[in-house]
């Protein structure tokens, strides 16, 4: 960076970032083009290239997405299709050809909210260390992102399948192609993501395409069984299309506020006629994946990369509070569900009254069901992607149950994104109320084990925590390890004893 220290030259063109102190920040750097008109449903293409320099000082455009009153979200950016970009986050003392660690982090948001941008995703924090270079990456949601239409291809007009997994795969091949340019190592890069983002990195452990890209992954709180057939998949697309009353060929020019009305009408709808399912998702496409992620993992398929993986304890305790019908939370919608699966797939072994009746015992009606959901939604895919993976790579497995006195008075516990703020380092900001009732001391001491272990891991596939922590031991058969994180950090044996008694060490189907 000859001249100037915020100027970096990458394959595209040259981009000025901006000093914040003790870190610099890239925004809004663009890795494709622009998807719309012509290449809206499709996979991203290389932008255009500029000799000028670019402007990476503000946040480029979050994708257009729908406003769910109970699920408020801040982020940071105004919306607009042209929204593939990234952020690259790097101490000031960084330098080129330094190789660092990277970590690419991709946001929740149930594959139809959320970006890169969120004050939570800042990265001062995490990078403030020097250890690493943080990148947040922009993909597209909902509709844009998860809505298959290959199905509708034509001679006149094509449409591309999975193209939130293909922005994200374009953004890591940016990253190996420029990240050494910002101090970073392209050949040790870390993906880790939360909820529909940590289902995007499991769903790439799967995925063929994305060998080389990445080293090793961190999935937090992952919905890793909520990938879908093509005929689902297709199913939505038509209930779409018929809400739009339009044909496929002339979805690239529908004005997004329309396409954002009749998908978010149909993605309210789905969850409500079929309890633990998503309308817009990864699905098997037979070109990025050619199996379900858990699947392809249990029988050894995955990419063999070292891998963080774990759930909060009380997941499913933030969609009651939210009163989201994303999840099936009360005892009618859970039963609902357990139909639906045992209509459209007879064969399957599903657990019976009596193991979960055992599994759940101790528990009262309604936190027992909180309970499965949790376990149904997130725990048990997450055991059963640690049991595959860890015949063919290191797997830690980890339980965050630390929540302040203010979740505890709320009764929200260790719910789901719960853990963000502490492998951010983002804690007590203006927007976090979490604190309101003490415990920052706690909570901050929480949150430095934890980033010390993400960081450490990211480094050298070591989770190791500050001296004196326990040593968190990979995930075997013998033990089953998992690293418990609350007050203090332990290491348990076999947590998921009871729960895996009723649902099994083997994936049985939950789709």
């Amino acid at each position: 960076m000859p001249g100037d220290s915020l100027v970096v030259d990458t394959v595209y063109g040259p981009v000025r970032g901006a000093d914040l102190g003790q870190v610099r920040a890239w925004k809004g750097v663009r890795y494709a083009a622009p998807p719309v008109r012509a290449l809206r449903f499709r996979a991203p293409q290389a932008p255009a290239r500029w000799t000028q320099v670019a402007d990476a000082t503000r946040y480029g455009p979050a994708c257009p997405q729908p406003v769910f009153p109970n699920m408020p979200l801040d982020l940071g950016a105004p919306q607009g299709e042209d929204c593939l970009r990234l952020n690259v986050w790097a101490s000031s003392g960084t330098q080129p050809g330094d190789r660092k660690p990277v970590m690419v982090w991709l946001h929740g948001g149930a594959y139809v909210l959320g970006s890169g941008s969120q004050a939570l995703y800042d990265g001062r924090r995490l990078v403030s260390g020097g250890d690493v270079v943080v990148v947040t990456v922009n993909y597209r949601v909902g509709a844009l992102g998860f809505m298959d239409l290959s199905s509708f291809t034509t001679s006149r007009r094509r449409f591309d399948s999975n193209v939130g997994l293909r922005d994200v795969l374009a953004a890591l091949a940016w990253v190996r192609d420029n990240i050494a340019a910002f101090g970073g190592d392209p050949r040790n890069v870390t993906l880790f993501g939360e909820s529909a983002g940590a289902g995007i990195v499991t769903t790439l452990l799967a995925c063929p395409a994305a060998e080389g890209l990445f080293a090793r992954a961190i999935a937090q709180s992952s919905p890793a069984t909520s990938v879908y057939d093509r005929r689902r998949a297709q199913r939505v697309a038509e209930t779409v299309l018929e809400r739009l009353d339009v044909d496929a060929d002339r979805l690239p020019e529908v004005p997004t506020a329309v396409l954002l009305a009749a998908s978010q009408e149909v993605f309210d709808e789905v969850p409500v006629r079929n309890p633990g399912i998503l309308a817009f998702v990864p699905i098997i496409d037979g070109e990025l994946l050619d199996d379900y992620p858990v699947k392809r993992v249990q029988e050894g398929r995955s990419l063999a990369v070292p891998l963080i993986i774990g759930t909060n304890r009380h997941e499913a305790a933030l969609f009651r509070l939210m009163r989201s019908r994303l999840m099936p939370i009360t005892p009618r919608a859970i039963t609902s569900m357990f139909d639906q699966i045992a209509a459209e797939q007879p064969d399957l072994q599903l657990p019976t009254e009596e193991q979960i009746g055992s599994a759940y015992s101790r528990f009262r009606r309604r936190a027992r069901s909180l309970s499965i959901a949790t376990d149904v939604g997130f725990r048990m895919p997450s055991v059963w992607l640690a049991e595959g993976h860890s015949r063919i790579a290191p797997v830690f497995l980890y339980r965050f149950d630390y929540a302040t006195p203010l979740l505890k008075l709320l009764l929200v516990n260790a719910a789901h994104a719960t853990e963000l703020p502490y492998v951010w380092g983002n804690l007590g900001g203006p927007k976090d109320p979490t604190l309101k009732l003490g415990g920052a001391e706690t909570a901050k001491a929480v949150s430095r084990r934890m980033r010390t272990r993400w960081i450490n891991f990211a480094a050298r596939a070591d989770p190791a925590g500050p001296p004196g922590e326990p040593e968190w031991t990979p995930y075997r058969a013998a033990d089953r390890a998992c690293l418990v994180i609350d007050k203090r950090d332990t290491v348990a044996r076999d947590v998921d004893a009871r729960i895996r008694a009723a649902w099994g060490s083997e994936m049985v189907g939950f789709r």
